[in-house]
């Protein structure tokens, strides 16, 4: 069986749910085979205090079917960084399909694939797309072409399962969804800011920005 080669771009500053929410369902998977993927092999810190660990190089990664930019805290840091963008420039041409999850969209802007796309982010940086070249989309998953994207956080769940439905078809999706017993009943209906208070929806869009402007000014002290 031939090899569905997905990777996942992992930086400092990751939200790891990002990655690893979609991760789990894509590694389920007939044939795939997942990397994660940075400039080294040294463990990365994650904006949730716990680390991950690349098992493959930017320069050593193979030509990818799908690549998926998660996001986090150090987004900012990659929409700046050419080495990453390139790596991203590169892999698009031969994609099956280029993916992003939460502020991952934003960096996948930078790197000018984003022109004329529709495309969604986390709630709290969806004002950031436009900028971008981006036509913005305020849903769960959005699909253009072979782009697809996420929005914030647990959004990646499913866009992982309609990214599989996607590569190998829906019925696949649908037992991966039942082999991972992904059945979300919240105990509060307030995960979205159409949903929350305006009050709950200002301070968590400040908490969340105040976070991201420590963690860069904590780059440039390193």
């Amino acid at each position: 069986m031939h090899s569905l080669k997905i990777g996942f771009l992992i930086f400092p500053g990751i939200t790891p749910l990002d990655a690893l929410g979609p991760a789990q369902f894509l590694a389920r998977v007939p044939g795939a085979e997942v990397f994660t993927i940075w400039k080294n092999l040294e463990v990365i810190s994650t904006d949730a205090g716990f680390n991950l660990v690349p098992n493959t190089t930017l320069n050593e990664c193979p030509q990818l079917d799908v690549l998926c930019v998660p996001g986090g805290f150090g987004t900012e840091a990659l929409m700046q960084d050419e080495e990453v963008l390139s790596f991203i420039r590169q892999q698009a041409p031969k994609l099956t399909y280029l993916t992003a999850v939460c502020t991952g969209s934003l960096v996948l802007g930078a790197a000018g694939l984003l022109k004329g796309k529709k495309a969604t982010t986390h709630w709290a940086w969806h004002d950031k797309l436009s900028a971008l070249g981006a036509v913005p989309t305020k849903a769960r998953v959005v699909s253009d072409g072979n782009l697809m994207t996420g929005g914030g956080v647990t959004a990646g769940i499913d866009f992982g399962l309609s990214l599989i439905a996607k590569l190998v078809g829906d019925d696949a999706a649908k037992l991966v969804q039942l082999g991972m017993e992904y059945d979300p009943q919240p105990p509060f209906d307030s995960g979205s800011p159409d949903k929350a208070s305006s009050e709950d929806v200002a301070f968590i869009k400040k908490s969340l920005i105040e976070r991201a402007r420590k963690f860069e000014q904590s780059l440039t002290h390193e």
